[in-house]
């Protein structure tokens, strides 16, 4: 795939799957890989933050990315999280992404903690940096995790400035409005708008220009439709799909986080554990059966797929 191919549509983030003692179980990781692409993916996101990403080392980093981009060979294109503070870092990782076959990698802008976060001149500084390294492009990733605010007059910048910053996953309160002054202000120059936050908004996030949405990997199937009916005119269609699943949609994101997938995955015969690493809390029994009843109800394929 060039790196002048448009990428659009579902790329949901890949869970990072655990043995019961937290290593990492790399067949169960090849397992989700493979529902993944039978859900009808249009690509998929690795060590992101919904991949437990904070919570691997280097090595394991280096040993995901690996095993994903040799098991998916070419399947479906495959995004590489390639986040950290320390530009250089950043640039080694997106470097191995982009040699190792990556279509794209996302990126945060560089922060550390609570309180320690570049300026726009610093954060200019390592996108530019990184995209001189790399022939791949760039989704910046504008999510509160961070802590640092992203203005639309930035982003537009970096778009038209930076050839290889061409797409951006806005989740952020208000996603729609930002999209839509992000799309006006950047021209052709912003040519991937994606939403996030498990396309709780993503009706309103299409409406806004979207072409595409990062989400979890728990029902992707029941998303495609939406965003292909949407981007074929069918604004009724999608929408009639949406409300049908939005109660699942806002149970994971209200009630489970990235634990949620997990929990699917598991009890579809998927993966062997949804074990997620310590600190994270696992899911309460209530937040279990709430979050199976309503994958259930809609039949999600994950729920089916290892039985």
């Amino acid at each position: 795939m060039s790196s002048q191919t448009i990428y659009r549509g579902v790329f949901p983030v890949v869970p990072t799957t655990f043995c019961d003692n937290e290593e990492l179980d790399i067949e169960s990781q090849r397992r989700a890989l493979d529902c993944m692409i039978d859900q009808g993916v249009d690509g998929v996101c690795i060590l992101a933050n919904y991949s437990e990403q904070f919570l691997l080392s280097d090595e394991e980093r280096d040993q995901l990315l690996d095993v994903c981009l040799d098991h998916v060979a070419g399947r479906v294109p495959v995004i590489v999280t390639c986040s950290h503070y320390s530009t250089r870092i950043v640039i080694e990782r997106a470097r191995r992404a982009n040699d190792k076959g990556a279509v794209m990698i996302m990126l945060m802008p560089p922060y550390h903690g609570a309180a320690l976060k570049a300026d726009e001149t610093r954060t200019y500084e390592q996108l530019a940096r990184v995209a001189e390294q790399i022939d791949i492009p760039i989704m910046i990733q504008d999510a509160p995790l961070s802590g640092v605010s992203l203005s639309v007059e930035f982003l537009a910048r970096l778009a038209r400035e930076i050839s290889n910053v061409s797409y951006f996953k806005i989740e952020v309160p208000g996603a729609a409005n930002k999209l839509r002054a992000l799309i006006e202000a950047g021209g052709d120059a912003v040519v991937g708008p994606f939403d996030g936050e498990e396309a709780i908004t993503l009706m309103p996030d299409l409406e806004a220009g979207a072409i595409g949405t990062m989400s979890s990997a728990m029902y992707s199937e029941l998303l495609k439709p939406i965003v292909q009916d949407y981007g074929s005119g069918d604004a009724k269609a999608a929408a009639a799909q949406y409300h049908r699943i939005l109660p699942l949609i806002n149970y994971e994101n209200r009630q489970c986080g990235l634990q949620g997938t997990k929990v699917v995955m598991k009890e579809g015969g998927v993966i062997t554990s949804d074990v997620v690493r310590h600190p994270l809390n696992p899911m309460t029994p209530a937040s279990r059966k709430g979050i199976l009843k309503l994958a259930r109800d809609l039949d999600v394929l994950a729920l089916r797929w290892g039985k």
